[in-house]
């Protein structure tokens, strides 16, 4: 029986993502052969990313747009001030409902979507085939081509391209900071998401000659298969998707996703990441909360800017005016300050 919220907020894992209700007929994707989703992150391999997941804290709205876009198989476009949780959320997801790693992709102004879907290097394989003209090889591929001289050896699949091999749990894909890329970047990402698929035209045009290449994934030792050049979804990743609020974003990338506005903590939610960060708050904690929300009332802050004020206030041999000192700057203010006038 399918249930709603598969993903609850909660720390504990579980493995309700197999009871997701069907995709919608046009959100519907048959990628094979199946492969197995990865295990989730081992504490000791990456500690900060369990630490990232582990201490988010998701609010009743979040909680019912991650759902949804699970639910509908669409990407999540979260916007917000800095340090409000937009990059820690698919940590959070990805912990709960047991998803494996997160795939990252960090987007800058020169990203471009064959950068997400798979890198591929020429220059290195002219450079092989150079090394290995007249030599005898000793193994290689069925048609004589030396070992490294393989088209399939100089590509490697990006994160996005990762994320939409045909698993059988849906990977999470955190595309970070879209706002800042090139203004085609969205447009470009349009077929992709809708059709869930790509193709890779280096393999489509070896296609007769070698139907099936083994490539490297962006997070897996193992080779996985491409069948003549095309890679199509099974379960569609859960992709979140951060902005900063820099630019606007065509109209047709916008319907596609699903959008969900983190705003600045209140109080009570304030207290709970510092309690999941830094344990139960003491007087010196209370005092620097208070400090940071009435200096949050006149400009924009970040809540790691507390978390390390705090932090740094615990730090034996400190004086009260060094607290005080350092508190005043690190909580220095992301943007303009408000102008308070008597009137």
């Amino acid at each position: 029986m399918p249930l709603w919220p598969v993903y609850t907020g909660t720390e504990e894992p579980h493995d309700r993502v197999t009871q997701l209700p069907d995709p919608p007929p046009w959100r519907a994707f048959d990628g094979g052969p199946a492969l197995l989703s990865p295990a989730c992150e081992d504490d000791t391999v990456s500690r900060d990313r369990q630490h990232r997941a582990g201490t988010y804290r998701a609010t009743p709205e979040s909680v019912e747009l991650v759902n949804a876009a699970l639910v509908l198989r669409r990407p999540l476009l979260i916007t917000g001030p800095p340090g409000s949780g937009k990059s820690s959320l698919p940590y959070a997801v990805a912990r709960e409902l047991k998803l494996g790693p997160v795939l990252r992709w960090n987007i800058t102004s020169r990203s471009t979507l064959q950068d997400g879907l798979y890198q591929y290097d020429p220059m290195a394989r002219l450079y092989a085939a150079g090394k290995s003209a007249g030599r005898r090889p000793s193994s290689g591929d069925d048609d004589g081509t030396p070992a490294g001289d393989a088209l399939e050896d100089h590509l490697r699949l990006g994160p996005l391209g990762t994320a939409l091999l045909p698993f059988e749990r849906p990977r999470v894909l955190l595309i970070d900071e879209i706002d800042k890329s090139d203004l085609d970047l969205p447009n470009d990402l349009l077929n992709v998401l809708e059709e869930g698929q790509y193709e890779i035209p280096e393999l489509v045009r070896a296609a007769e000659r070698t139907p099936a290449a083994q490539l490297m994934a962006a997070d897996r030792e193992t080779r996985v298969t491409v069948d003549r050049g095309l890679v199509r979804c099974r379960a569609f990743p859960f992709i979140v998707l951060t902005s900063n609020g820099e630019r606007e974003f065509p109209a047709a990338f916008l319907r596609r996703c699903v959008p969900l506005h983190l705003r600045r903590p209140e109080p009570d939610q304030l207290e709970a990441i510092v309690r999941a960060h830094l344990g139960e708050p003491d007087g010196e904690t209370t005092r620097l909360i208070s400090m940071f929300l009435e200096r949050g009332s006149q400009g924009e802050l970040a809540t790691d800017q507390l978390l390390n004020a705090i932090y740094l206030s615990r730090v034996p041999g400190l004086s009260a005016e060094s607290r005080e000192a350092l508190a005043a700057s690190l909580m220095t203010h992301l943007g303009p300050v408000a102008e308070f006038h008597d009137f």
